[in-house]
């Protein structure tokens, strides 16, 4: 077979730009480790399915499946292309410079190209946690294309891929230049900001902070779904290191937040509400992932240790100001993706060590320009995540609309928007749409009187 050896039509089209270069280790642990990052998106699928009510649990899966393909689309067209090379104003790449990926063929750099694609693909996924049980899947679906091209493309090229806040950008000129390694702000904070936006957009779900089935249906679901996280995490902090020395740091860095985050939360949940839970073990873990995400490489374990302690205490904190304030973050995407991500981002300037072009941190007497610099990227991110989202979630809703009606959010969007249910209850056949769709009409008839005066409530149109 041709593509089994050095010769015939396939090698010859890799081989036009020049010598083959041979695989590497460092080649190999890239593309395992993009493979690990796109398994944490159907581990995504797993967690928030387990957080929302079994009615949605297909939903949340599949808006995290659809963004996969969405974006690994996007990815090939246009996306990667933004995200790199000569731009407009270190803002953003041109779209065309590698349209369709035809000339990184016979380059290595393909590998490079489909690593990113894979945080691309997770960093909108998260954002849907936020609006679980009441979206529209084909308003999500329009939502995804364009949030990943108008925010995450000129955020990756502004802080990776010679924008604004990389090496010699102009902001970095000023301010000093940021560190990011895997994507505190590029990912976490801006899905974080976006799903804040997009709640309020939408709107609280029928019976938010009063019904008391808003609880998870599937605990196992959302333990399983934070392990596949966390081994997939090995992956997204440590698929670009260049050394075993770094790699080493990653890893160990990315075993022990999440670990004491994880503890951290339960003392705080244990203190606060009595009993320390399953989820609370679970989303402390995801807390900690979160917050040594942009530190990976560039702090100590000691200070990885403490970063955990102190994310995981805050974010089991900042997970119910919801109530407090009154907006729906569902599945908790603000408080513990923006607030971990605004941690691990600013801590830098106070734990990041030294190295050859940076003074480190002020704990490494360092002084306040890492902090500055770190400050105005998390500025930048949540200003740009921020607009970009408004506007693009309000067009959407005020034309297609993104919010389901309220029959057929009490229903359950599994079978308004899918015709299919996660369990078989002895009410239709799984799978089987003209039973389901008899079935569906029968509910949806059915419109809850008591339901309807909270129909249009707290929707920020």
């Amino acid at each position: 077979m041709a593509w089994a050896g050095n010769n015939g039509p396939v090698s010859d089209r890799l081989n036009e730009k020049g010598t083959q270069v041979e695989i590497s280790a460092q080649h190999v642990w890239m593309m395992l480790s993009a493979a690990m990052v796109l398994f944490m998106t159907p581990g995504l699928g797993l967690f928030y399915g387990g957080m929302t009510r079994a009615k949605a649990a297909l939903n949340m899966i599949m808006m995290s499946f659809i963004s996969a393909g969405i974006v690994g689309v996007v990815w090939v067209l246009w996306g990667y292309s933004m995200t790199t090379g000569e731009g407009f104003l270190g803002l953003f790449g041109n779209p065309f410079a590698h349209f369709g990926l035809q000339d990184l063929m016979g380059s290595p750099d393909l590998i490079k190209a489909g690593f990113a694609a894979t945080f691309a693909i997770i960093t909108v996924a998260l954002i849907s946690g936020a609006i679980a049980d009441r979206a529209k899947f084909g308003a999500w679906a329009l939502f995804v294309p364009i949030w990943v091209t108008v925010v995450y493309c000129p955020l990756a090229y502004m802080i990776w891929g010679g924008g604004l806040m990389s090496a010699g950008g102009a902001l970095t000129d000023i301010f000093g230049q940021v560190i990011d390694f895997a994507g505190g702000a590029v990912v976490e904070v801006s899905s974080g900001t976006a799903a804040f936006v997009l709640a309020l957009i939408v709107g609280k779900r029928h019976g938010f902070a009063k019904d008391p089935n808003h609880r998870p249906h599937n605990v196992p679901f959302i333990m399983i779904g934070a392990a596949i996280l966390w081994f997939g995490w090995f992956g997204f902090n440590g698929g670009a290191a260049t050394t075993a020395e770094q790699a080493g740091l990653i890893w160990v860095n990315t075993l022990v937040t999440p670990a004491a985050a994880m503890l951290s939360w339960l003392v705080v949940e244990k203190i606060r509400h009595g009993h320390p839970t399953s989820l609370g073990a679970a989303s402390g873990v995801v807390a900690g992932l979160v917050a040594i995400t942009p530190s990976c490489a560039n702090i100590s374990p000691l200070a990885a240790l403490g970063l955990g302690l102190v994310a995981g205490a805050a974010c089991a904190v900042f997970v119910d100001l919801k109530y407090r304030f009154g907006f729906d973050d569902s599945l908790d995407v603000v408080g513990v993706h923006f607030g971990a991500g605004v941690i691990g981002t600013l801590s830098l300037g106070f734990i990041a060590f030294p190295t050859d072009g940076t003074a480190g941190g002020l704990l490494y007497g360092g002084g306040p320009q890492q902090l500055v610099a770190q400050t105005v990227a998390v500025l930048v991110t949540i200003a740009l995540s921020g607009v970009g989202t408004l506007v693009i979630g309000r067009a959407i809703h005020k034309t297609i609309g993104f919010r389901v009606p309220l029959e057929h959010e009490v229903t359950g969007v599994d079978l308004t928007q899918h015709a299919e249910s996660a369990y078989e209850f002895g009410l239709t056949a799984h799978g089987h749409f003209r039973q389901q769709h008899a079935h569906l009409s029968a509910l949806i008839s059915r419109k809850p009187a008591a339901a309807a005066p909270e129909a249009k409530e707290d929707s920020f149109a």
